[in-house]
């Protein structure tokens, strides 16, 4: 890749809100973009495999990771599962002139940002509102109902912060959504 260093592109959204799909996208459109590659303690799932899907770490190895400061951000969810960006994964990668691509939190995201100012692009994927978020966690037919209330509480929470962010994208329709997203990481990655 490139010697000049890499930036970062952060996409944030509540559970349902698109993230998934325009990290997909994004990573077949864009070859100078890398994904990077989270790490948890929760348990690997049929097929995935560490150091692709996620650094699949015991409880006690994050919190030495998270003691020892190496990680860029991470959280402790409600079922006691941990995530978090891998410091050294990004700047490797930044160093070696990619563009990284991270899928986290609002909160994480905020201190991403406010780490790395306008080498780094905060793009906020909002669903137009929670009703529809809503109808789409239901649709996916993979949550209880405790946890779609929890998941649902969490995202009115995050979108109280969506104007936080560099851009604010309403993703009503996916291929607009995509659009918008795909022509404001082309101007970053240009700029």
């Amino acid at each position: 890749m490139s010697k000049k260093r890499g930036k970062i592109i952060i996409l944030v959204s509540p559970s349902g809100g698109g993230k998934s799909t325009m990290k997909k996208r994004l990573l077949e459109d864009f070859e100078q973009i890398h994904f990077s590659v989270s790490a948890t303690t929760r348990e690997p799932r049929e097929g995935e495999s560490d150091g692709t899907d996620y650094y699949f770490l015991s409880r006690d190895e994050f919190r030495e990771k998270v003691r020892k400061g190496e990680f860029l951000e991470w959280e402790e969810f409600y079922n006691g599962t941990m995530y978090g960006t891998l410091r050294s994964v990004v700047e490797n990668d930044l160093n070696k002139g990619y563009f990284i691509l991270l899928d986290i939190d609002v909160l994480g995201a905020k201190n991403v940002k406010q780490m790395y100012g306008s080498d780094a692009l905060a793009i906020f994927l909002s669903p137009p509102s929670i009703d529809v978020l809503k109808e789409r966690l239901a649709a996916r037919g993979t949550e209880d109902p405790y946890s779609l209330r929890t998941r649902l509480k969490r995202a009115e929470k995050e979108m109280a912060y969506s104007d936080q962010f560099d851009t604010k994208i309403i993703n009503d329709d996916l291929e607009e959504a995509y659009s918008k997203v795909r022509e404001t990481v082309s101007t970053f990655i240009n700029s």
